[in-house]
């Protein structure tokens, strides 16, 4: 069906190498580059893995981002992190943060919460609460120890949870002449 031209030269074979230019020829010769290996392309398992810091936990964290809205209810996250909005019931959750960006309307109970943005609604926190300056904390606040930094606010029906007694200060010895 095709054929080739008289006046082409013969075209290689596929198996043989191409012919090497001799050296009184002028083309230049251009050592080969290796072809770059490209990282393989991220997994949602890979993107959504702890990253392994001191300060990241092992376990399920759950990150709603600046402009995202989430309403509902999360059960058994390990960290909910909220720079975004969330209208939610929290179960089963260790800890919670709410960055100065984040809004937190609904009630959870977690071991230890820090909030630097707002949070509205029934909160318990059976260890640590921490309200950073930024933070607004409003509603029904149940606690275990608390800090609130200069310029935090707390308001609504605040308490201690019960069964958690205070240890007594250590005397102060006031040392004398």
């Amino acid at each position: 069906m095709f054929r080739r031209k008289d006046n082409e030269p013969p075209r290689p074979e596929q198996n043989e190498p191409p012919a090497r230019p001799s050296l009184d020829q002028k083309t230049p010769i251009m050592p080969s580059i290796p072809k770059r290996e490209e990282p393989p392309a991220p997994t949602m398992a890979s993107v959504m893995a702890p990253k392994g810091g001191a300060d990241d936990m092992a376990g399920k964290r759950l990150i709603v981002g600046q402009g995202i809205r989430l309403a509902g209810e999360i059960t058994a996250c390990d960290r909910l992190v909220v720079e975004g909005f969330c209208e939610v019931t929290l179960n089963e959750t260790r800890a919670l943060e709410i960055t100065a960006s984040g809004r937190f309307i609904g009630g959870c109970e977690v071991e230890e919460a820090e909030i630097s943005g707002v949070y509205e609604g029934e909160l318990t926190v059976r260890k640590r609460l921490l309200i950073r300056a930024s933070g607004k904390v409003k509603g029904n606040i149940r606690y275990g120890e608390i800090e609130i930094e200069r310029g935090g606010i707390l308001s609504g029906s605040v308490s201690m949870i019960e069964g958690r007694t205070e240890q007594p200060a250590a005397p102060m010895e006031i040392a004398g002449n």
